[in-house]
């Protein structure tokens, strides 16, 4: 299996930028690696048209947990459907945080994003102060149990450690090997497990080749073409 790198381009971005940043990605292809990016939801149909000819996949940065109705603001797993949209971040610790996202709601967009045809990057992770009590497994493996559908096969795990998210500050290679190596015995073998915490061009080799990394969820570092293709060719 080839690892998976995801560009997550969280509110950044004017339309030309992604736009710009998305044909830069479609003229190095092919890649090693494969590879997807996820604007911002009002980019995705202009991003869309220059992906598909380049080999890149597109994800978005979230979705709702309802199919259709009155929903002021909220947008469908299958109305990204339907725009190109192959894999969707969901409980994102962003939206944990700042949304009070639970795990069952995490649970439900993920449902939705399956049963549109969707893979869910389901995120996982603990706090600074959660890890420092000693609580970390605990959390995370709650937020694997109560996050994931009952019964899904097509989804892949995120763990993103929320104290090394747009911080500069890495968890460890030991730090990662262990958590992912916990989140392996929780999910199985056919799953992926990305890493997402500050993977830059100059810390991704080392954390690409431990043991059960399959891949990283990028933010920062996926803002420019330099540094993105950088990482994806350190794998």
């Amino acid at each position: 299996m080839k690892k998976l790198i995801v560009g997550n381009w969280k509110m950044n971005l004017d339309v030309a930028g992604a736009c710009a940043l998305a044909q830069q990605l479609v003229n190095a292809a092919p890649f090693k690696v494969d590879m997807a990016v996820c604007p911002v939801a009002v980019h995705l149909g202009a991003v869309a048209d220059i992906l598909k000819v380049g080999g890149i996949a597109m994800g978005a940065q979230d979705c709702s947990d309802q199919d259709n109705g009155a929903y002021t603001g909220q947008i469908s797993a299958a109305m990204l459907k339907d725009v190109g949209v192959a894999y969707v971040i969901v409980g994102h610790s962003e939206r944990r945080e700042y949304c009070k996202e639970s795990s069952a709601l995490v649970r439900a967009k993920a449902e939705r994003a399956i049963a549109a045809g969707l893979r869910p990057i389901i995120c996982v992770g603990e706090t600074l102060e959660q890890r420092k009590a000693g609580k970390a497994k605990d959390v995370v493996g709650y937020q694997l149990a109560q996050s994931i559908p009952v019964g899904a096969t097509d989804y892949i795990i995120a763990y993103e450690p929320v104290w090394a998210i747009g911080t500069g500050v890495v968890a460890s290679v030991t730090d990662v090997a262990d958590m992912h190596a916990f989140i392996r015995v929780q999910v199985g073998g056919g799953v992926r497990i990305l890493y997402g915490g500050s993977m830059k061009p100059d810390n991704a080799a080392e954390l690409l080749v431990t043991p059960n990394v399959d891949g990283g969820l990028v933010g920062g570092a996926s803002l420019t073409a330099e540094s993105f293709l950088a990482l994806a060719k350190s794998v």
